[in-house]
Protein backbone atom coordinates (compact mmCIF):
# COMPACT_ATOMS: atom_id res chain seq x y z
CA UNK A 1 0.00 0.00 0.00
CA UNK A 2 1.05 3.60 -0.55
CA UNK A 3 0.89 5.63 2.66
CA UNK A 4 0.99 9.42 2.65
CA UNK A 5 2.03 11.69 5.50
CA UNK A 6 1.11 15.33 4.75
CA UNK A 7 2.24 18.41 6.62
CA UNK A 8 -0.37 19.59 9.12
CA UNK A 9 -1.79 22.97 8.12
CA UNK A 10 -4.05 23.75 11.07
CA UNK A 11 -3.01 26.90 12.96
CA UNK A 12 0.14 26.29 15.00
CA UNK A 13 -0.04 22.52 14.58
CA UNK A 14 3.52 21.24 14.63
CA UNK A 15 2.86 17.54 15.12
CA UNK A 16 3.20 15.07 12.26
CA UNK A 17 1.33 11.85 11.60
CA UNK A 18 4.33 9.55 11.74
CA UNK A 19 7.89 9.50 13.01
CA UNK A 20 10.80 8.20 10.89
CA UNK A 21 10.70 5.05 13.05
CA UNK A 22 7.11 4.48 11.95
CA UNK A 23 8.06 4.99 8.32
CA UNK A 24 10.89 2.48 8.73
CA UNK A 25 8.44 -0.20 9.92
CA UNK A 26 6.09 0.41 7.00
CA UNK A 27 8.92 0.23 4.45
CA UNK A 28 10.20 -2.93 6.14
CA UNK A 29 6.75 -4.41 5.46
CA UNK A 30 7.10 -3.58 1.74
CA UNK A 31 4.88 -0.49 1.73
CA UNK A 32 5.72 2.78 0.03
CA UNK A 33 5.62 5.96 2.10
CA UNK A 34 5.36 9.51 0.77
CA UNK A 35 6.12 12.33 3.20
CA UNK A 36 5.50 15.97 2.35
CA UNK A 37 8.65 18.06 2.49
CA UNK A 38 9.01 19.70 5.89
CA UNK A 39 6.13 17.73 7.43
CA UNK A 40 8.12 16.69 10.48
CA UNK A 41 10.26 19.77 11.08
CA UNK A 42 8.01 21.14 13.82
CA UNK A 43 8.47 17.89 15.73
CA UNK A 44 12.21 17.77 15.20
CA UNK A 45 12.19 15.27 12.30
CA UNK A 46 13.70 16.40 9.02
CA UNK A 47 13.49 15.30 5.40
CA UNK A 48 16.78 13.41 5.57
CA UNK A 49 15.52 11.51 8.64
CA UNK A 50 12.53 10.26 6.66
CA UNK A 51 14.65 9.50 3.61
CA UNK A 52 17.04 7.43 5.68
CA UNK A 53 14.00 5.51 6.97
CA UNK A 54 12.98 4.75 3.38
CA UNK A 55 10.38 7.44 2.61
CA UNK A 56 10.10 9.44 -0.59
CA UNK A 57 9.80 13.20 -0.07
CA UNK A 58 7.18 15.05 -2.12
CA UNK A 59 7.05 18.81 -2.48
CA UNK A 60 3.35 19.56 -2.03
CA UNK A 61 0.38 18.41 -0.01
CA UNK A 62 -1.55 17.90 -3.22
CA UNK A 63 1.00 15.36 -4.44
CA UNK A 64 0.82 13.43 -1.19
CA UNK A 65 -2.97 13.14 -1.32
CA UNK A 66 -3.03 12.37 -5.05
CA UNK A 67 -0.47 9.55 -4.86
CA UNK A 68 -1.51 7.78 -1.63
CA UNK A 69 -3.95 4.99 -0.84
CA UNK A 70 -4.00 5.94 2.84
CA UNK A 71 -3.40 9.27 4.52
CA UNK A 72 -2.02 9.20 8.07
CA UNK A 73 -2.16 12.53 9.87
CA UNK A 74 -2.88 14.10 13.24
CA UNK A 75 -5.71 16.60 13.01
CA UNK A 76 -8.94 16.58 11.04
CA UNK A 77 -8.73 17.87 7.47
CA UNK A 78 -9.50 21.58 7.19
CA UNK A 79 -11.29 23.29 4.31
CA UNK A 80 -8.19 23.53 2.11
CA UNK A 81 -7.85 19.76 2.21
CA UNK A 82 -11.42 18.75 1.47
CA UNK A 83 -10.99 18.72 -2.30
CA UNK A 84 -7.72 16.78 -2.07
CA UNK A 85 -9.29 13.69 -0.51
CA UNK A 86 -10.15 11.02 -3.04
CA UNK A 87 -12.96 8.52 -3.33
CA UNK A 88 -12.02 5.27 -1.60
CA UNK A 89 -8.95 6.79 0.07
CA UNK A 90 -8.38 5.83 3.71
CA UNK A 91 -7.96 8.83 6.00
CA UNK A 92 -6.70 7.82 9.44
CA UNK A 93 -6.62 10.72 11.91
CA UNK A 94 -8.44 12.49 14.74
CA UNK A 95 -11.77 13.64 13.31
CA UNK A 96 -14.06 14.57 16.23
CA UNK A 97 -16.96 14.72 13.78
CA UNK A 98 -19.59 15.48 16.44
CA UNK A 99 -18.16 18.99 16.85
CA UNK A 100 -18.32 19.95 13.15
CA UNK A 101 -21.23 19.38 10.80
CA UNK A 102 -19.32 21.06 7.97
CA UNK A 103 -16.40 18.63 8.26
CA UNK A 104 -18.78 15.68 8.48
CA UNK A 105 -20.64 16.65 5.32
CA UNK A 106 -17.37 17.27 3.48
CA UNK A 107 -16.08 13.80 4.33
CA UNK A 108 -19.41 12.24 3.33
CA UNK A 109 -19.12 14.01 -0.02
CA UNK A 110 -15.54 12.82 -0.50
CA UNK A 111 -16.63 9.14 -0.49
CA UNK A 112 -13.46 8.34 1.45
CA UNK A 113 -12.93 5.86 4.29
CA UNK A 114 -12.74 7.90 7.49
CA UNK A 115 -11.24 6.05 10.45
CA UNK A 116 -11.10 8.17 13.59
CA UNK A 117 -8.36 7.67 16.15
CA UNK A 118 -10.66 8.82 18.94
CA UNK A 119 -13.28 6.08 18.46
CA UNK A 120 -10.95 3.07 18.16
CA UNK A 121 -12.04 1.17 21.27
CA UNK A 122 -10.63 -1.99 22.81
CA UNK A 123 -12.48 -4.77 24.64
CA UNK A 124 -12.06 -3.01 27.98
CA UNK A 125 -13.78 0.09 26.65
CA UNK A 126 -10.64 2.23 26.64
CA UNK A 127 -9.60 4.41 23.72
CA UNK A 128 -5.97 3.46 22.98
CA UNK A 129 -5.36 6.07 20.28
CA UNK A 130 -6.90 8.92 22.25
CA UNK A 131 -5.16 8.08 25.52
CA UNK A 132 -1.65 9.48 24.84
CA UNK A 133 -2.96 12.83 23.61
CA UNK A 134 -5.38 12.97 26.54
CA UNK A 135 -2.42 12.38 28.84
CA UNK A 136 -0.56 15.25 27.25
CA UNK A 137 -3.61 17.55 27.26
CA UNK A 138 -4.46 16.75 30.88
CA UNK A 139 -0.97 17.64 32.04
CA UNK A 140 -0.85 20.72 29.85
CA UNK A 141 -4.20 21.92 31.23
CA UNK A 142 -2.53 22.59 34.58
CA UNK A 143 0.61 24.03 32.98
CA UNK A 144 -1.46 26.48 30.94
CA UNK A 145 -4.00 27.12 33.67
CA UNK A 146 -1.25 28.05 36.11
CA UNK A 147 0.17 30.51 33.59
CA UNK A 148 -3.16 32.20 32.88
CA UNK A 149 -3.91 32.55 36.59
CA UNK A 150 -1.11 35.12 36.65
CA UNK A 151 -2.30 38.72 36.87
CA UNK A 152 -0.66 39.92 33.61
CA UNK A 153 -2.78 37.26 31.84
CA UNK A 154 -5.92 38.65 33.58
CA UNK A 155 -6.05 35.77 36.05
CA UNK A 156 -6.67 35.99 39.81
CA UNK A 157 -2.99 36.29 40.59
CA UNK A 158 -2.87 32.96 42.41
CA UNK A 159 0.14 30.64 42.65
CA UNK A 160 -1.35 27.15 42.54
CA UNK A 161 1.10 25.66 45.03
CA UNK A 162 0.95 28.59 47.43
CA UNK A 163 3.89 29.32 49.73
CA UNK A 164 4.42 28.86 53.48
CA UNK A 165 1.80 30.92 55.27
CA UNK A 166 -0.42 31.24 52.18
CA UNK A 167 -3.06 28.68 51.22
CA UNK A 168 -2.56 26.95 47.85
CA UNK A 169 -4.77 27.49 44.85
CA UNK A 170 -7.85 25.36 44.27
CA UNK A 171 -8.37 23.30 41.13
CA UNK A 172 -11.70 21.79 40.08
CA UNK A 173 -11.46 18.93 37.57
CA UNK A 174 -14.62 17.84 35.77
CA UNK A 175 -14.25 14.23 34.65
CA UNK A 176 -12.12 11.44 36.12
CA UNK A 177 -11.01 9.95 32.83
CA UNK A 178 -7.51 10.11 31.37
CA UNK A 179 -7.52 13.92 31.07
CA UNK A 180 -8.89 14.39 34.56
CA UNK A 181 -6.49 11.96 36.21
CA UNK A 182 -3.46 13.55 34.55
CA UNK A 183 -4.66 17.06 35.38
CA UNK A 184 -5.26 16.11 39.01
CA UNK A 185 -1.83 14.46 39.20
CA UNK A 186 -0.07 17.57 37.88
CA UNK A 187 -2.07 19.97 40.06
CA UNK A 188 -1.44 17.84 43.14
CA UNK A 189 2.26 17.74 42.31
CA UNK A 190 2.33 21.53 42.37
CA UNK A 191 0.72 21.45 45.80
CA UNK A 192 -2.73 22.72 44.79
CA UNK A 193 -5.90 21.59 46.51
CA UNK A 194 -7.78 19.49 43.94
CA UNK A 195 -11.43 18.46 43.67
CA UNK A 196 -12.20 15.94 40.95
CA UNK A 197 -15.80 15.18 39.96
CA UNK A 198 -17.42 12.42 37.93
CA UNK A 199 -20.70 10.49 37.69
CA UNK A 200 -18.85 7.16 37.67
CA UNK A 201 -18.32 5.99 41.24
CA UNK A 202 -15.80 3.35 40.13
CA UNK A 203 -13.59 6.09 38.73
CA UNK A 204 -13.95 8.18 41.87
CA UNK A 205 -13.00 5.19 44.04
CA UNK A 206 -9.94 4.65 41.86
CA UNK A 207 -8.94 8.31 42.19
CA UNK A 208 -9.43 8.13 45.93
CA UNK A 209 -7.14 5.10 46.11
CA UNK A 210 -4.26 6.42 44.01
CA UNK A 211 -4.18 10.16 44.71
CA UNK A 212 -2.70 11.96 47.74
CA UNK A 213 -5.02 13.26 50.49
CA UNK A 214 -5.21 16.80 49.07
CA UNK A 215 -7.05 15.41 46.01
CA UNK A 216 -10.67 14.91 47.01
CA UNK A 217 -13.50 13.34 45.02
CA UNK A 218 -17.11 14.36 44.73
CA UNK A 219 -20.04 13.10 42.70
CA UNK A 220 -20.79 15.33 39.74
CA UNK A 221 -24.15 17.05 39.51
CA UNK A 222 -25.26 20.62 38.84
CA UNK A 223 -25.72 21.44 42.53
CA UNK A 224 -22.18 20.38 43.43
CA UNK A 225 -20.64 22.05 40.38
CA UNK A 226 -22.37 25.35 41.22
CA UNK A 227 -21.07 25.06 44.79
CA UNK A 228 -17.44 24.55 43.79
CA UNK A 229 -17.09 27.06 40.96
CA UNK A 230 -17.56 29.86 43.50
CA UNK A 231 -14.36 28.97 45.37
CA UNK A 232 -12.01 27.33 42.85
CA UNK A 233 -9.34 29.24 40.93
CA UNK A 234 -8.82 26.89 37.98
CA UNK A 235 -11.49 24.72 36.37
CA UNK A 236 -10.48 21.95 33.97
CA UNK A 237 -13.09 20.45 31.66
CA UNK A 238 -12.08 16.86 30.95
CA UNK A 239 -15.42 15.26 30.08
CA UNK A 240 -15.60 12.76 27.20
CA UNK A 241 -18.58 10.91 25.76
CA UNK A 242 -17.20 8.57 23.11
CA UNK A 243 -17.86 10.05 19.70
CA UNK A 244 -20.55 12.37 21.04
CA UNK A 245 -20.76 16.09 21.68
CA UNK A 246 -19.65 16.95 25.20
CA UNK A 247 -22.41 18.00 27.64
CA UNK A 248 -22.52 21.59 28.89
CA UNK A 249 -21.76 21.13 32.58
CA UNK A 250 -21.05 24.82 33.07
CA UNK A 251 -23.65 27.17 31.58
CA UNK A 252 -23.20 30.84 30.75
CA UNK A 253 -25.14 31.99 33.80
CA UNK A 254 -22.70 30.13 36.07
CA UNK A 255 -19.84 32.42 35.05
CA UNK A 256 -21.34 35.20 37.15
CA UNK A 257 -20.98 32.97 40.22
CA UNK A 258 -17.21 32.66 39.69
CA UNK A 259 -14.67 35.11 41.08
CA UNK A 260 -13.10 37.54 38.57
CA UNK A 261 -9.93 36.05 37.13
CA UNK A 262 -11.03 32.43 37.47
CA UNK A 263 -9.53 30.38 34.64
CA UNK A 264 -11.34 27.69 32.65
CA UNK A 265 -9.31 25.23 30.55
CA UNK A 266 -11.80 23.26 28.45
CA UNK A 267 -9.95 20.22 27.15
CA UNK A 268 -13.27 18.91 25.80
CA UNK A 269 -13.25 21.63 23.13
CA UNK A 270 -12.54 19.05 20.37
CA UNK A 271 -15.96 17.56 21.10
CA UNK A 272 -17.73 20.91 21.39
CA UNK A 273 -16.66 21.71 24.95
CA UNK A 274 -18.25 21.05 28.33
CA UNK A 275 -18.68 24.78 29.01
CA UNK A 276 -21.49 26.59 27.22
CA UNK A 277 -19.27 29.59 26.45
CA UNK A 278 -16.48 27.51 24.95
CA UNK A 279 -15.33 28.39 21.45
CA UNK A 280 -12.24 26.88 19.87
CA UNK A 281 -9.10 29.01 20.08
CA UNK A 282 -5.57 28.60 18.75
CA UNK A 283 -2.07 28.65 20.22
CA UNK A 284 -1.67 32.02 18.51
CA UNK A 285 -4.69 33.51 20.34
CA UNK A 286 -5.40 30.99 23.11
CA UNK A 287 -7.70 32.87 25.47
CA UNK A 288 -10.71 35.15 25.67
CA UNK A 289 -12.64 36.61 28.59
CA UNK A 290 -16.37 36.43 29.30
CA UNK A 291 -17.79 37.90 32.53
CA UNK A 292 -14.23 38.32 33.85
CA UNK A 293 -13.57 34.58 33.50
CA UNK A 294 -10.53 33.61 31.41
CA UNK A 295 -11.28 30.85 28.88
CA UNK A 296 -8.43 28.75 27.44
CA UNK A 297 -9.95 26.54 24.73
CA UNK A 298 -7.15 25.56 22.34
CA UNK A 299 -8.40 22.71 20.17
CA UNK A 300 -4.98 21.13 19.63
CA UNK A 301 -3.27 21.58 22.97
CA UNK A 302 -0.72 18.75 22.45
CA UNK A 303 0.45 20.57 19.31
CA UNK A 304 2.41 22.91 21.61
CA UNK A 305 4.71 20.04 22.60
CA UNK A 306 5.02 18.34 19.21
CA UNK A 307 8.05 16.15 19.79
CA UNK A 308 6.53 14.47 22.84
CA UNK A 309 3.10 14.27 21.22
CA UNK A 310 4.27 12.89 17.86
CA UNK A 311 6.35 10.13 19.39
CA UNK A 312 3.57 9.21 21.84
CA UNK A 313 1.00 9.14 19.04
CA UNK A 314 3.07 7.03 16.65
CA UNK A 315 3.73 4.55 19.45
CA UNK A 316 0.02 3.68 19.55
CA UNK A 317 -1.14 4.31 15.97
CA UNK A 318 1.59 2.38 14.15
CA UNK A 319 0.24 -1.13 14.90
CA UNK A 320 -3.12 -0.11 13.42
CA UNK A 321 -1.50 1.60 10.43
CA UNK A 322 0.40 -1.60 9.72
CA UNK A 323 -2.80 -3.67 9.92
CA UNK A 324 -4.57 -1.34 7.50
CA UNK A 325 -1.61 -1.34 5.11
CA UNK A 326 -1.01 -5.09 5.28
CA UNK A 327 -4.63 -6.24 4.98
CA UNK A 328 -6.61 -3.36 3.52
CA UNK A 329 -9.25 -1.57 5.58
CA UNK A 330 -12.03 -4.13 5.14
CA UNK A 331 -10.03 -7.20 6.18
CA UNK A 332 -8.22 -5.28 8.91
CA UNK A 333 -11.48 -4.07 10.45
CA UNK A 334 -13.07 -7.50 10.25
CA UNK A 335 -10.09 -9.00 12.05
CA UNK A 336 -9.76 -6.26 14.68
CA UNK A 337 -12.96 -5.17 16.44
CA UNK A 338 -11.18 -2.25 18.11
CA UNK A 339 -10.17 -0.87 14.73
CA UNK A 340 -13.65 -1.53 13.33
CA UNK A 341 -15.08 0.86 15.91
CA UNK A 342 -12.86 3.53 14.39
CA UNK A 343 -14.90 3.47 11.20
CA UNK A 344 -16.97 6.68 11.13
CA UNK A 345 -17.77 7.33 7.48
CA UNK A 346 -17.45 4.75 4.70
CA UNK A 347 -17.76 5.79 1.06
CA UNK A 348 -20.36 8.46 1.74
CA UNK A 349 -22.28 6.74 4.53
CA UNK A 350 -22.10 7.58 8.22
CA UNK A 351 -21.63 4.30 10.11
CA UNK A 352 -21.01 5.66 13.61
CA UNK A 353 -24.39 6.33 15.23
CA UNK A 354 -23.14 8.96 17.68
CA UNK A 355 -22.41 11.28 14.74
CA UNK A 356 -25.97 10.94 13.49
CA UNK A 357 -27.26 11.63 17.00
CA UNK A 358 -25.04 14.69 17.39
CA UNK A 359 -26.72 16.44 14.47
CA UNK A 360 -30.18 14.89 14.92
CA UNK A 361 -29.94 13.32 11.49
CA UNK A 362 -31.72 10.22 10.34
CA UNK A 363 -29.51 7.25 9.48
CA UNK A 364 -28.10 6.31 7.08
CA UNK A 365 -26.74 9.68 5.98
CA UNK A 366 -25.33 10.29 2.52
CA UNK A 367 -24.93 13.39 0.39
Amino acid sequence: MIVGVPKEIKNNESRVGMTPAGVFELVKNNHKVYVQSGAGEGSGFFNHDYQQAGATILDTIGQVYAMSDMIVKVKEPIAEEYELIQKGQIVFTYFHFASSERLTKAMIASKSICIAYETVEDEEGSLPLLTPMSEVAGRMAIQQGAKYLEKPAKGRGVLLGGVPGVTPGKVLVLGAGVVGIQAAKMAAGLGAHVTIMDVNMKRLRYVNDVMPPHVVTEFSNEFNIRKHIKTHDLIVGGVLLKGKKAPNLITKDMLKEMRPGTVIVDVAVDQGGCVETTKATTHENPTYIIDDVVHYCVANMPGAVPYTSTVALTNVTLPYVLKLANKGWQSACRADKALEKGLNIVEGEVVYKEIVEAFNWRAPITV
